[in-house]
């Protein structure tokens, strides 16, 4: 089982990439494969909307030189997508929603001359966020555009774990959030290994 974590946090020391951190301790006492891709790093062009990529039913077919290929491939690769993004305008940042506007085109073959494949289909997705109002007032509105953009690209939603920022000066990462994350790193890896044994038998 692969994980492919995308980190959308512009912070390498930050608040989201210590949630990374500890849900990598608990993931990899499991023993999956696990790679960290931090977004910040790549050139991730905006979509262009000029539906080039429609007509190109056995692969990208975007327009755009960048890096948006190695990232989707990443992407295509991995049994398991962990979104990792601090919530900025009540959304994911900049690059990860860059990502996921060309992903969603690009990896959809519907607007075209004919209808072709969804590109992600059957990937599990999953997110990690931090936010500083209460999750269901600050990551609401991301965690219901990702169940949306998965129904649209036949990608399977698994859930959001969000820990909430109460200012520079309470630590972030108390046990409550050490303890929570580990926890949704063992609920996911249990539903995963579920999928597969579904798949095998």
């Amino acid at each position: 089982m692969k994980l492919c974590i995308l980190l959308g946090s512009p912070r390498k020391q930050g608040n989201t990439a210590a949630l990374v951190e500890e849900f990598l301790r608990q993931w990899e006492q499991f023993g999956e494969k696990s790679q960290v891709i931090s977004l910040y790093e790549y050139r991730i062009g905006p979509c262009l909307g000029c539906m080039t990529c429609q007509d190109r039913m056995d692969g990208l077919g975007c327009v755009q030189q960048d890096d948006f290929a190695e990232l989707f491939q990443a992407m295509a690769e991995a049994d398991l997508l962990l979104l990792a993004t601090p919530i900025y305008a009540w959304y994911c940042t900049g690059p990860m929603k860059a990502l996921l506007e060309r992903a969603i085109y690009a990896g959809n073959k519907n607007y075209g001359s004919q209808k072709g494949p969804a590109l992600l289909a059957g990937t599990y997705v999953a997110s990690l966020t931090t936010c500083g109002y209460p999750p269901e007032k600050g990551a609401d509105l991301w965690e219901e555009g990702l169940k949306r953009l998965c129904r649209h690209s036949k990608m399977n939603y698994l859930g959001m774990f969000c820990g909430r920022d109460l200012g520079r000066s309470v630590p972030f990462l108390d046990e409550k959030k050490r303890q929570g994350v580990r926890d949704f790193a063992r609920v996911l890896h249990s539903t995963m290994e579920g999928k597969h044994h579904e798949r095998i038998t």
